[in-house]
């Protein structure tokens, strides 16, 4: 029996929508398995979610640490923007010579590679 059978005989209406974003690799992937079971979309969806006929990987969930990290270095990110882009701008503008610009801009970019690597190996 499928979800649809079940609903419809339980007098029940399909009123809440639930949608998800997909790559465009993913979407024909998911198609291709929609074509394959010979449902719709949404009966397809219905039968793989509420019938557990997925495999679910949990991702472990970050500490409070992590998340604050993670915070601390998105702001920290975006200074470094700001910088990357003042320092560019005074560079187009004639006020930075060009082994100055080169210079704040390799600092920037090693201090960016820093702060990734980092949270990357947080917790």
């Amino acid at each position: 029996m499928t979800s649809k059978t079940k609903t419809k005989a339980e007098g029940e209406k399909l009123t809440k929508p639930v949608s998800f974003r997909l790559t465009a690799a993913d979407h024909a992937a998911y198609l291709a398995k929609v074509r394959a079971s010979g449902l719709k979309p949404s009966e397809f969806f219905r039968e793989c979610v509420l019938q557990n006929r997925t495999q679910i990987v949990a991702r472990p969930k970050p500490s409070p640490e992590r998340s604050q990290l993670v915070y601390l270095m998105n702001k920290a990110g975006n200074n470094i923007n700001q910088l990357a882009h003042r320092a560019n701008a005074d560079h187009l503008a004639g006020f930075v010579s060009e082994a100055t610009y080169t210079r704040i801009l390799a600092q920037l970019e090693m201090l960016a590679r820093y702060m990734k690597s980092a949270v990357k190996d947080a917790d």
